[in-house]
């Protein structure tokens, strides 16, 4: 069973070090990029600096670093799901010693009265995936740690957002009606696909996520509808409510 799988009595076989070497240390904070358009607009608004690159045999993930506002801010084009996500912050924080990471990307509204016109800080994460399995016990939902946090932050800049339990799931094409009702009935919002693996990773090498997101389809009973999930991938709006965060942590 996948829930057997958070074993912390016996040693790792594999370490980043056999890949990477000795970690290093060059900024403290990095950010989570989902859109690769948002991912252009800073290579071509900042002026950007390779420091690191993420390595794999389908190909190599570089990690840049620019400066806002006088801080100094490392980014990365991330993988989509869990499990790939989790990998590569855990990669990024070996590479370029960042300890705390801001996380932001769409999501599909379960909520769409709580959460239209918002932004949405995860204040738990249902488990509906496979990675957080090998870095926490096992339980149904994991604690979304600085969701208080941000929400102060927020807060301060005046950005809307609506606090609510999510759910993380593995399959975006196994939304069942059934488990959507599931997740509704717990009080789930939204749901995504990397949040409570990420904060499992985080919180057990002891790194800080803060994690927000925008809701761009919508789940309901009475079907699917995808007509905002562009915009929601791709706005702007809250890469600089990121970077604006970034001063603040």
């Amino acid at each position: 069973m996948i829930t057997d799988c958070y074993d912390i009595e016996t040693e790792p076989l594999i370490s980043l070090k056999d890949f990477y070497g000795e970690q290093r240390h060059i900024v403290d904070i990095c950010l989570i990029i989902f859109s690769d358009e948002i991912h252009k607009h800073l290579l071509e608004k900042y002026e950007c600096e390779e420091i690191a690159r993420l390595t794999a045999c389908n190909g190599d993930t570089p990690i840049y670093k620019m400066n806002y506002k006088g801080l100094d801010v490392a980014f990365y084009l991330t993988a989509i799901c869990s499990a790939m996500a989790s990998c590569m912050c855990y990669e990024a924080n070996w590479l370029i010693g960042a300890s705390k990471f801001i996380m932001f990307g769409s999501c599909g509204s379960l909520d769409r009265e709580k959460t239209d016109g918002k932004f949405i800080i995860p204040t738990e994460s249902y488990r509906g995936e496979g990675c957080s399995y090998y870095f926490a016990e096992p339980a149904d939902y994991i604690k979304i740690k600085n969701s208080q946090k941000l929400a102060a932050i927020f807060d301060e800049l005046g950005a809307p957002y609506v606090l609510g339990k999510v759910w993380t799931t593995d399959s975006m094409i196994r939304e069942t009606k059934g488990l959507v009702a599931k997740r509704k009935e717990e009080g789930c919002i939204a749901v995504e696909m990397e949040v409570a693996g990420v904060q499992a990773v985080c919180d057990f090498y002891g790194l800080e996520l803060y994690d927000f997101l925008e809701a761009g389809d919508v789940l309901e009973a009475s079907g699917y509808e995808v007509e905002g999930l562009r915009d929601a991938n791709h706005n702007l709006g809250k890469l600089y409510i990121a970077l604006e965060t970034a001063l603040r942590i």
